[in-house]
C-alpha cells in the first residue's frame, strides 16, 4: 500500500507546470495574481481565497463552520490532493488568523500561505509532496466583525479588538454607548492635545514640534503649555469618562478551556469557555477532526513564536515534547528575523484560556501562536539600545519621514470639541504601528507561511521500515516489524499519552490461514525474545506511547499457519501504513 500511494503521488507530480515560484521569479508567473502591498476587508480576504478555489477546483473546497455575532460566516479552506486520499485520512495543519479585529495581517498570512502551495504544486518537489501527503484548513479570519469594523469605522490601531456583541464595560446599564468619536471625519482614532500656557504638562519639542514630550520637574516650578486630552472622542453618555464603553469588550483568546479562568481573574473571558459563537465553531470543527497534527494560530504584534503554557500553574511541559517545540521554534528565529521563540507565560505575561495552549494542552497537537510585525525591522542595521519611549518615537516618525513621504502620519490640526473648546487632534493612523507599512506586507507572509510548511512538514509519517519471517520450527512462526516515523513529531505527544486524548495508535497483523498466538512490543533490539506482551487480543497491538517523532517501534507477533500476511499502524495524526509478508 505505500508504493501505491507514493506512486499516486509521483503520478500527480509529473505534469510540467511554467507556472508557480518557489522564491525565484524570474521567467514564473502566478496562475492568480494578488496584490500583497494592501490589506483586505472580510469580503476581500474570502474573496481572494475563492478565486484560489475557483482556480484549483480540484484541491480547495470549503465550508461554513458557522456565523459570528453579526452574522459573518466563519468559511474553512480546505487544501489537499483527492487523488492521495481523503482530507481526513491524512495529517492536517490548521492555520487560522485575526482572532483579534485589528490584528488584520494574519488573515493576509493565511491566504499568503494557502496561495503559496497552489502556485507552487505540480513544480517545486517540496511543496508536491506536502500537499500530497497532507490536509491544510485555512480559516483566514476568527473574527470577521472586528476585522470589517476596524477597516470601515473610524479607529486607532488598537482598537475593534473585541468581537461585536455588546458588551456594558462601564457598568451602567448600557451596552456599547460610550465609544470613540471621530472629530475631524477622517476615518482615524487620534489623541487630542489641550493648550493650556503654563498649566499643563508637556512641550513640544523643539526639533520635531509634531513629539509632545514631558516637561521634567525643575526648581523653578516651570510647567508645560500642552495637556493630553486622551484619545478623540467625547463623554457621549456624561459620566465624566471618554471612550470607555465601545463596542463589544471581549477578548475571544482568553474563551478557551485550558486554563480558563472568568472574568474577574482575566478580562475578556465570557461566562463560559466557548461562549461566544466563533470559539465554539472552531472548537467543534477540530474535535470532528482529530487528524489535525499541527496548529497555528497569527496575531499581532512583537515579534514572538510562542508556545505554551499561558499560566505558570500549569507546570511545564513533557520533555519530549519540549524538545520538539524547541525544534521547530528555533528554526522559526532563523526564518523570522527579529523574532523570538517564547513561552507564554514566562516571557511574555500570564494568558488564561489561550487557543493555542488549548491546542496543545485540549487536543495534544503542537500548537504555535506568532505576533506578527516587529518595530526593530524599521531600521535593522540600528545598533540598538534606544529602549526608551523618546527614543522609539523619534525613529517611528524617522522611518515615516524617510520611507513613508510623511503618509503614516496626522498632523496635529485644530477641531473644535463640544466641551473643551478648541483642541489638536492628528497622531499615526490606525494602520500604522502594529502592523507592517504596505511594501513589507509580504515578506512578513512569506515568511510566516514558510514556517507554517516547515511545521507541516514536521507531522508524522510513518512507514515500515523492516519486515521480517523469523521460522522457528514446528509450524511457529514469528514476524517482527519496525515501523518508523520520519517526522519530528509523534504521532501522540507525550502529554496526549499521559492525559488519553483522542484514539492510541493501534498496529495488526492479519491473514487469511493465520492464527495470532501472542504479541507484543520489543524492549531489548537485541533479544527479540524480550516482550511486553498483548493481554488480550494478540492480532492487535493498542499503543498509547504511539510513534516518537524520527522515532522507531519494534513489534512481534508469534503465529501459526501459511500464506499471505499484512502489517499495518493506524493512527490519528498520520496516514495508514501497511506492509506484506509470506509464510
Amino acid at each position: 500500500m505505500i508504493s501505491i500511494v507514493l506512486s499516486l503521488g509521483a503520478l500527480v507530480a509529473q505534469t510540467p507546470s511554467a507556472q508557480g515560484f518557489a522564491g525565484t521569479p524570474a521567467g514564473k508567473t502566478p496562475k492568480v495574481e494578488i496584490a500583497w502591498n494592501r490589506f483586505y476587508d472580510v469580503a476581500g480576504l474570502y474573496g481572494l481565497m475563492d478565486r484560489l478555489e475557483a482556480a484549483h477546483p480540484e484541491l480547495v473546497s470549503h465550508r461554513v463552520i458557522g456565523l459570528s455575532v453579526e452574522s459573518r460566516e466563519l468559511r474553512v479552506y480546505t487544501l489537499h490532493q483527492p487523488k492521495t486520499g481523503k482530507d481526513v485520512e491524512k495529517p492536517a495543519m490548521w492555520i487560522d488568523g485575526n482572532v483579534h479585529g485589528n490584528e488584520v495581517q494574519g488573515g493576509e498570512a493565511v491566504v499568503y500561505t494557502a496561495w503559496y502551495l497552489l502556485e507552487n504544486y505540480g513544480s517545486n518537489p517540496k511543496v508536491t509532496e506536502l500537499v500530497d501527503g497532507s490536509t491544510f484548513y485555512f480559516l483566514p479570519t476568527v473574527n470577521p466583525d472586528g476585522r470589517d469594523s476596524w477597516f470601515h469605522d473610524a479607529h486607532d490601531a488598537s482598537s475593534s479588538r473585541s468581537g461585536r456583541r455588546p458588551i456594558d464595560d462601564d457598568q451602567d446599564g448600557v451596552a456599547d454607548e460610550d465609544g470613540a468619536d471621530d472629530l475631524d471625519g477622517d476615518g482615524h482614532i487620534g489623541q487630542m492635545w489641550k493648550f493650556v500656557p503654563g498649566q499643563g504638562t508637556h512641550r513640544r519639542n523643539v526639533d520635531d514640534p509634531r513629539i509632545f514630550e514631558p516637561v521634567p520637574p525643575n526648581e523653578f516650578g516651570i510647567r508645560g503649555d500642552w495637556l493630553s486630552l486622551g484619545e478623540e472622542g467625547v463623554d457621549d453618555d456624561g459620566d465624566g469618562r471618554t471612550n470607555e464603553d465601545d463596542a463589544g469588550g471581549y477578548d475571544m483568546n482568553r474563551a478557551w478551556p485550558s486554563m480558563w479562568a472568568p472574568d474577574f481573574v482575566q478580562y475578556g473571558a465570557g461566562p463560559y469557555p466557548l461562549y461566544w459563537p466563533e470559539t465554539r465553531a472552531i472548537a467543534r470543527f477540530l474535535l470532528e477532526h482529530p487528524n489535525v497534527a499541527a496548529l497555528q494560530s497569527f496575531h499581532n504584534n512583537g515579534g514572538m513564536i510562542l508556545r505554551g503554557p499561558g499560566a505558570q500553574e500549569f507546570g511545564e511541559y513533557p520533555a519530549e515534547d519540549v524538545r520538539v517545540f524547541d525544534a521547530i521554534g528555533r528554526d522559526g528565529e532563523r526564518m523570522l528575523p527579529f523574532y523570538k521563540y517564547m513561552v507564554i507565560w514566562k516571557d511574555l505575561y500570564t494568558v488564561w484560556g489561550g487557543f493555542a495552549t488549548w491546542g496543545y494542552e485540549g487536543l495534544g497537537v503542537i500548537s504555535f501562536t506568532n505576533e506578527m510585525w516587529s518595530s526593530d525591522r524599521l531600521f535593522p542595521t540600528d545598533s540598538g539600545g534606544e529602549n526608551d519611549r523618546a527614543s522609539f518615537q523619534k525613529k517611528r516618525f524617522a522611518f515615516n519621514d524617510l520611507l513613508m513621504s510623511g503618509d503614516a502620519f496626522i498632523d496635529w490640526h485644530p477641531v473644535r470639541h463640544p466641551f473643551y473648546g478648541e483642541v489638536l487632534v492628528g497622531g499615526f493612523k490606525k494602520d500604522w504601528g502594529r502592523v507592517p507599512p504596505s511594501f513589507m506586507i509580504e515578506e512578513e507572509a512569506h515568511r510566516n507561511a514558510l514556517f507554517c510548511l516547515k511545521h507541516a512538514a514536521e507531522m508524522p509519517k510513518v512507514v515500515v521500515e523492516e519486515l521480517v519471517v523469523v521460522d522457528l520450527g514446528d509450524g511457529l512462526f514469528a514476524v517482527d516489524a519496525t515501523f518508523a516515523n520520519r517526522g519530528a513529531i509523534p504521532t501522540r505527544t507525550e502529554w496526549a499519552r499521559r492525559k488519553s486524548i483522542g484514539a492510541p495508535d493501534v498496529f495488526t497483523l492479519r491473514g487469511a490461514e493465520i492464527e495470532v498466538l501472542a504479541s507484543g512490543t520489543r524492549t531489548d533490539r537485541w533479544r527479540p525474545e524480550r516482550l511486553e506482551l498483548v493481554e488480550r487480543e494478540p492480532a492487535r497491538i493498542v499503543s498509547e506511547r504511539g510513534i516518537r517523532g524520527d522515532g522507531r517501534v519494534q513489534l512481534r507477533w508469534l503465529v501459526r499457519g501459511k500464506g499471505e500476511f499484512e502489517v499495518e499502524w493506524r493512527g490519528e495524526k498520520a496516514r495508514a501504513c501497511r506492509g506484506t509478508g509470506r509464510l
